[in-house]
């Protein structure tokens, strides 16, 4: 594999656009897509708004913050948002524009808020996602005035109200793990397109893997993910670079069988190669070293020259 592929990814990525590239060996082919992190739109910066975005940035979509409140809208309160927008909710979601790759949580500290919000999206195009928070009995009182407003009822029906999957959430950190697993489950669903079936499940920009191979000077060694089966630490996508020296970035799931890897990549940096190697978890040594699951991997090696 050519460093000059990852350098050309790594471009596309840093300008948000999507990248695929193939991987051959033993004649075999895969493709492995690198899609930009999703944007994450809270409208509303209360207390739930605050677990809500580290979670959100732990899992790597990239989270604005609208609220028209000076004390509660900055980045000093929300350090891993990429924007904070302090305004009226019409005047600052009208600088966002909510587009439909959008994932989008109404979180505002009252009913009057949450209809301007919802308003304003549902004039335009519906998000990916749109979720917003309240009471069943609230809820139901906010579409039924949108619906006698003229809105579209099936668009009203798309919309997750009471927000978040039922996990019994009964903390703000609670409730911001609930938003957030149905976050998960809305993007997993978004990202398998038909047609696309034939790409590898894992499809996450890792900056510091892309980084470390498109500068790398034919010091590395790609570990990438091509096929599981049963139960393993990482998925097919997964992505690890490593140099002679051992050292790593990202991961393809950690442990033993991570360390079997690092030592056969350590071997191949800069020397133009590349190999299929399958890494077992069911056998006695995986047993014995008390690995935690119980699958097989194959992973491509292959050293960027």
């Amino acid at each position: 594999m050519r460093q000059a592929v990852f350098e050309e990814i790594r471009s596309q990525a840093e300008q948000g656009k999507t990248a695929l590239a193939s991987f051959e060996a033993e004649g075999k082919v895969w493709q492995r897509k690198w899609t930009p992190r999703e944007r994450l739109i809270l409208l509303g910066a209360g207390h739930i708004a605050l677990p809500l975005c580290q979670i959100g940035a732990l899992l790597d979509f990239s989270v604005t913050v609208l609220d028209d409140r000076p004390s509660f809208a900055n980045h000093l309160r929300f350090p891993q948002a990429e924007t904070v927008i302090c305004d009226g909710f019409c005047r600052g979601m009208e600088q966002i524009s909510p587009g439909p790759d959008d994932y989008v949580c109404v979180i505002t500290r009252g009913h009057r808020y949450d209809g301007e919000c919802l308003r304003q999206i549902l004039k335009g195009s519906m998000p990916a996602y749109l979720g917003m928070i309240g009471s069943r009995r609230r809820v139901a009182g906010m579409m039924e005035e949108l619906e006698a407003e003229g809105f579209d009822r099936e668009c009203l029906r798309k919309i997750c109200a009471p927000i978040g999957l039922p996990i019994g959430g009964q903390t703000t950190a609670e409730i911001a793990v609930s938003i957030a697993a149905q976050l998960v489950e809305y993007r997993a669903k978004n990202r398998t397109q038909p047609g696309e079936s034939a790409c590898l499940p894992q499809t996450n920009v890792d900056e510091a893997v892309l980084k470390a191979l498109s500068e790398g000077a034919g010091s590395q060694t790609m570990a990438l993910i091509v096929e599981t089966k049963g139960s393993t630490p990482a998925k097919a996508g997964s992505m690890m670079a490593v140099d002679a020296l051992g050292r790593t970035w990202g991961t393809i799931g950690g442990g033993c069988g991570e360390a079997e890897v690092i030592r056969e990549a350590r071997l191949m940096a800069g020397k133009d190669q590349k190999k299929l190697m399958t890494v077992n978890m069911t056998n006695e040594t995986a047993e014995e070293e008390g690995m935690v699951c119980g699958g097989v991997m194959t992973v491509l090696l292959e050293s960027i020259v």
